[in-house]
């Protein structure tokens, strides 16, 4: 039997005002999908009625679990990890579990220790961004047989349970669509390509893509930046100093194709008339942009939401599928057109 401190209600408390057994109002509070919706709704009912809150410690002694997943991101300024975080930590909820973040900064060394930390701490499961992990903490999750997920990436390095897009596929759509308007001269600004296997996989769509069609990334056509605004624009910058000068540029997210977009307003290069821009993304303000922005959209809650789901089945010891694959689409808005002279 549960201890009662003063004021505060039992189990048995809940019990006795939904006029149920303890063990109907465990399965409501552990398992509610094993509970007719009418009787889970009177046992939830009593628990508000009562105010009363599960005993943590001894909830996760019974289910030899804590109840925590752990997730490392890259990062939290920007807007589409907080769109991941959000979608995540509802759906994750919903199946009676919280979400513990931690970011890396983009460094693998630090990613290694934030899981390591996150597992001794008792966290049940784990959420990676990419699968491009140390070896040494793939050994360490290896050896625990850690429940991980590895999102944002397709396909599947071996062995791994992920989640995600072809990055390479999905540019490839961009480059031949920047093709049919009839560009020649297609640069790309990309992310940082080291310890970023999504950023790397987007170059080599692009860079294949182009080969495909004859075409290689000129000299100076191909430069890398990190995801903000500033760096961006000198990215911009730097791409536009090239002699002839592209009529296309492929983004490597959002916030670089907006950051080029300011800096070519800055410039007074007119986009789309001289000069095309595409994102990878499809963050809200790309279609409140002036122009709005061609981008490639990526169904982010959707992705994110099927994580927590590989999550929460592989807890319960359910089946959990290897590898789930999410299409990309290509959205046309106003900052792309034809090449200047077509």
């Amino acid at each position: 039997m549960q201890i009662k401190e003063p004021g505060q209600p039992t189990i048995e408390d809940v019990a006795h005002e939904a006029g149920v057994s303890t063990a109907t109002v465990s399965r409501v509070l552990n398992r509610p999908e094993s509970v007719r919706e009418g009787l889970r709704l009177r046992v939830l009912e009593a628990v508000g009625l009562l105010g009363y809150v599960p005993h943590a410690g001894a909830r996760a002694l019974k289910l030899q679990r804590s109840g925590t997943v752990g997730a490392i991101f890259p990062t939290i300024d920007n807007a589409i990890f907080a769109q991941a975080i959000d979608a995540l930590q509802q759906r994750l909820a919903d199946g009676g579990l919280q979400l513990l973040i931690a970011t890396s900064g983009y460094d693998v060394d630090t990613e290694a220790r934030q899981a390591m930390n996150l597992v001794t701490r008792g966290a049940d499961a784990l959420v990676l961004c990419g699968a491009g992990q140390s070896p040494r903490l793939l050994q360490f999750l290896a050896q625990r047989e850690m429940p991980t997920v590895h999102a944002m990436i397709y396909p599947p390095p071996e062995g791994r349970v992920c989640v995600g897009i072809d990055n390479a596929k999905a540019i490839g759509k961009a480059v031949r669509y920047l093709l049919d308007l009839g560009h020649r001269r297609i640069a790309m600004l990309a992310g940082v390509t080291r310890d970023n296997d999504r950023s790397t996989a987007r170059v080599a769509g692009a860079r294949d893509a182009l080969l495909h069609a004859g075409i290689k990334f000129s000299p100076g056509y191909l430069v890398e930046r990190k995801y903000a605004l500033e760096d961006a624009r000198d990215g911009f910058r730097a791409l536009m100093a090239n002699r002839p000068a592209p009529t296309a540029i492929l983004c490597g997210n959002d916030v670089l194709a907006f950051g080029a977009m300011l800096e070519a307003a800055t410039m007074g290069i007119a986009v789309p008339q001289s000069l095309s821009v595409v994102g990878f993304d499809d963050l809200e303000m790309a279609r409140h942009f002036r122009p709005a922005l061609t981008t490639l959209h990526v169904p982010t809650d959707r992705l994110w939401q099927t994580v927590a789901d590989r999550i929460i089945s592989w807890l319960e010891k359910a089946p959990v599928r290897d590898a789930t694959e999410f299409d990309v689409e290509l959205v046309v808005r106003g900052s792309t057109g034809p090449a200047p002279g077509e």
